[in-house]
């Protein structure tokens, strides 16, 4: 099992190109089985959950190609011969459950596994459930799997979700945009990958209204056709270089980014000391000062999001003062605070808040990291800490963050994979 080692204390400098977002992708490629023709995707990152979700569609049926070799370009097309989503395929990446919804409006039948991933809190997928079931589906559990059907196929209804949820409003409303009438997805999450998608069965010929904001009206067509769309560059990997260059007191501009999908973060950043700046062809970070104390609480969007919670404290732990870090959305999201503790960080964890009282300096110690966005505050704190510091079961990180000790290492860091 591969560990990256670090040796910190060198303040970063350069540029780093932000990739395109994962959690727009994942959704984007699910999005293909809701036609036969053609759907080509740009800008897609090489990671291990982008290669997850193809192998799930190809288990489908599907054909999934990359024209060149370690392109930034997938295609996806052709019928689906196979409604099932295998646990042994499921059970690594939540996303996976996105199939349910394309392939009950394609197909009126699906058997998909309940999901795996981070062990980061329950994240239940019973609104997945409960809109399909309004939009005419039946489903049963049975055996770790839904066994879903809609004969008659699936119609338009009015859902309004108890609170906004992400994946039930991407699989919900890519169902309803081959439903029978019309679809009201109401208090329907807004994060900016949910727009991307939109714009995409836009480009397919969907029917959507009201995108960008928590009520998507759907009007079912009776097929889409093939469509080309450039995946939205990846909101959570341009806040973690942005943590990166504050907490070793740098400057690094990030190619491609977009600001105005970190407003709340920027905020964050701007009260605690470090500068961002939005510059032609994308947002340039720089600490001057001495970092400050500011408490952050995780919010839906455009809230701050959860997750930059963990890449947040990090830079917390080396500022002046203390921040109270507030977490709202998942249950189970401090696994990070007992390693950055051992590396002399002074977190105190109440309930869904944690107490994060800066130290002058951390200190490298070997650490492990329980989850995507732990894995990466724990390699933030190694670029900041005294002495080396060795973070392992880094299978995590590749999930979500491609080449980040190359991307790192152009900028100054001393820091290198090795293998396990």
């Amino acid at each position: 099992m591969d560990k990256i080692r670090i040796r910190g204390g060198r303040p970063l400098s350069g540029e780093i190109v932000i990739g395109g977002a994962k959690n727009a992708g994942l959704p984007l490629m699910a999005a293909g089985l809701l036609t036969d023709e053609r759907l080509t995707l740009t800008n897609v990152p090489d990671l291990v959950d982008i290669h997850t979700m193809a192998a799930l569609l190809a288990q489908h049926g599907v054909a999934v190609e990359r024209p060149l070799a370690g392109g930034r370009e997938l295609s996806i097309g052709g019928p689906i011969s196979n409604t099932e989503a295998p646990y042994d395929i499921v059970r690594k990446m939540r996303a996976s459950v996105l199939v349910l919804g394309p392939l009950m409006a394609r197909m009126g039948h699906a058997r998909v596994s309940l999901p795996g991933g981070c062990a980061i809190g329950t994240r239940p997928v019973d609104l997945h459930f409960k809109g399909l079931e309004q939009m005419g589906a039946t489903i049963r559990l049975d055996g770790g799997y839904a066994q879903a059907e809609a004969p008659q196929g699936l119609h338009g209804a009015t859902i309004v979700f108890p609170f906004p949820s992400v994946g039930a409003t991407e699989n919900l409303l890519m169902a309803a945009s081959l439903a029978d009438g019309r679809t009201v997805l109401a208090n329907a999450a807004r994060e900016p990958e949910i727009t991307d998608l939109a714009e995409c069965l836009l480009a397919m010929g969907a029917r959507i209204e009201g995108v960008g904001t928590d009520r998507l009206t759907v009007d079912g067509v009776r097929r889409l056709h093939a469509a080309t769309h450039a995946i939205v560059p990846d909101r959570i990997e341009t806040g973690t270089y942005a943590c990166a260059a504050a907490i070793t007191g740098g400057e690094v501009h990030l190619r491609g980014a977009r600001m105005d999908h970190l407003a709340a973060l920027v905020r964050a950043l701007d009260e605690a000391g470090v500068e961002v700046v939005e510059r032609p062809g994308g947002v340039t970070v720089r600490r001057t000062g001495r970092l400050h104390g500011a408490d952050v609480m995780t919010e839906v969007y455009p809230g701050f999001p959860t997750d930059m919670q963990a890449q947040y404290m990090a830079l917390m732990c080396v500022s002046d003062g203390a921040a109270m870090v507030t977490e709202t959305i998942f249950e189970n999201r401090f696994m990070h605070v007992p390693e950055l503790n051992r590396m002399g960080a002074r977190i105190n964890v109440h309930g869904a808040s944690a107490i994060v009282r800066g130290v002058p300096a951390l200190s490298g110690a070997p650490v492990m990291a329980t989850d995507l966005r732990a894995s990466v505050s724990l390699v933030l704190a190694g670029l900041a800490a005294r002495g080396e510091t060795v973070v392992n079961r880094v299978y995590h990180l590749d999930r979500g963050y491609e080449a980040v000790e190359q991307k790192l290492a152009a900028c100054g860091a001393d820091i290198e994979r090795l293998p396990g």
